[in-house]
């Protein structure tokens, strides 16, 4: 866990599990994995599970962590807070039970805003009836080219507060977008070494449906060799948008 984060739209990152495999085109220059992989080399503990090397990576093996359950309860001061920067807590190796005592530490947190995301969109859409869903819980999905737009209808069923979008990193357009029943979309390009170009046009596309159908709207980057290579402005201004916060 991280009390503080780099990322823009967030506060602190909580990790009660780590690892994951990769499933589609976004996670081919995966970030977790790289950093697993170099915190396995500087001995954490958390990172000595390497997982399958045809999906995975050293340190990178799906771990679940109940010694950190506890972590949100020992923060007095309310955080935004990322659950599960380094894995997806709907992986199919997370145990049911496991993520229900996750979802039973946001609603004992209240004073904490959680935000789960996930490219497992069908398994959260057939557990979510198993899980109490308090209002301080958004969930959203990655949906990162047109080919997993079905994320987005898996996410529609899902009775989350807030319900929002991940498209990063964007590698293609998003035409027709429908956002009814979404609350909030994220867009950014990839960063890192082998990054894949971000075309303008496909991001003002998400900016436009989200000022039509009055969606908050935040541009985290256009990527580059490193994060803040190029920036965070989209037509001369940044994109901070937001719900306003249930917790």
């Amino acid at each position: 866990m991280a009390d503080g984060s780099r990322i823009e739209w967030t506060e602190a990152t909580w990790n009660p599990v780590t690892g994951c495999d990769r499933v589609s085109a976004g996670c081919d220059h995966c970030y977790a994995m790289t950093l697993a992989k170099r915190l396995k080399a500087m001995g954490a503990e958390k990172y000595q599970h390497d997982g399958d090397p045809r999906t995975s990576g050293p340190g990178f093996g799906v771990t679940i962590h109940p010694s950190t359950l506890d972590v949100p309860l020992q923060w007095r001061q309310p955080r935004v807070v990322f659950v599960n920067s380094m894995s997806d807590l709907f992986h199919a190796k997370v145990p049911v039970g496991f993520i229900q005592d996750v979802f039973d530490v946001m609603r004992r947190t209240p004073q904490h805003t959680y935000q789960v995301l996930t490219k497992r969109s069908l398994r959260l859409k057939r557990l979510a009836n198993q899980l109490e869903w308090p209002t301080n819980v958004w969930m959203g999905v990655s949906v990162e080219n047109a080919d997993h737009v079905d994320r987005i209808d898996h996410l529609r069923a899902i009775p989350a507060a807030v319900r929002f979008l991940s498209c990063e990193p964007l590698l293609g357009p998003l035409d027709d977008l429908q956002l009814d029943d979404i609350d909030w979309v994220i867009a950014g390009g990839e960063s890192g070494p082998g990054h894949r170009p971000l075309d303008p046009e496909w991001v003002r596309g998400i900016r436009d449906a989200c000022e039509q159908a009055e969606v908050p709207f935040f541009f985290k980057q256009w990527g580059g060799r490193t994060p803040k290579a190029l920036g965070r402005e989209l037509d001369g201004q940044l994109w901070d948008g937001m719900p306003e916060m249930t917790a």
